[in-house]
């Protein structure tokens, strides 16, 4: 009866030998796991930080040039603040020399400035020359005023101002139309005339122009926003 007692009691052991062995590595494994999936996570958020760092470092980069040359754009303008060309066509005796730079590429298009501009100091007070219609196309399409044949087309740009106007000048006196187009162009704002007709009426000589003139919107500097994914 001693002999499978003792069986008994080793087939026992055994047993509990290898419910203990199997619990030991059910708990290694879920520490492995574990492990494995922590040491994924903080490599993941490693690699993030990093790409946050590296976009910073690249942001006051930046910020850094443009603030080096600070120094140089501002000695520049006071350049230019005393440039005799620039201040002998100042629209404003007060306004600063610079100024007249952007007088002659406004920030917007401002059809009815520009109208007014060719009407009141273009093509006015030039002897023997009568104003016969000004039109002036906003790149939106709309006209200041009754529309004149030409061509258009390259007004649908979105920096360019589409023109046109029409004088005239008696048949004796064709000095008055050479200089109009003199007039345009002494202008500090750009004017490009793309089409021009001189007819003969009788005892006059119409002069029919049509062209763009141009303008540069603004840019704004401002800080943004930039989100960085994972």
């Amino acid at each position: 009866m001693e002999k499978p007692t003792v069986a008994l009691r080793k087939h026992q052991q055994i047993s509990r030998a290898n419910k203990s062995m199997f619990l030991v590595i059910a708990a290694v494994s879920v520490v492995v796991g574990f492990s494995l999936v922590l040491i994924i996570f903080l490599g993941q958020r490693i690699i993030f930080g990093q790409k946050v760092i590296t976009q910073k470092n690249n942001t006051v980069s930046v910020l850094q040039k443009n603030l080096d040359t600070v120094g140089a754009l501002k000695q520049n303008i006071l350049v230019l603040n005393t440039n005799t060309d620039l201040q002998s066509i100042q629209l404003n005796g007060n306004d600063p020399a610079v100024q007249t730079v952007l007088d002659a590429l406004p920030s917007s298009a401002n059809s009815t400035s520009m109208a007014s501009s060719l009407q009141t100091k273009l093509l006015s007070n030039i002897p023997g020359v009568t104003i016969n219609s000004i039109d002036v196309t906003t790149p939106g399409g709309n006209a200041t005023g009754a529309p004149l044949a030409g061509d258009f087309s390259d007004s649908s740009d979105s920096n360019t101002i589409g023109f046109s106007f029409s004088v005239n000048t008696a048949s004796t006196d064709q000095d008055g139309l050479k200089n109009v187009l003199l007039q345009i162009e002494k202008s500090i704002r750009p004017f490009n005339i793309t089409s021009l007709s001189v007819q003969s009426q009788g005892p006059t000589i119409l002069m029919t122009a049509t062209g763009v003139s141009y303008y540069e919107p603004a840019r704004t500097v401002q800080l943004m926003n930039e989100v960085v994914s994972p």
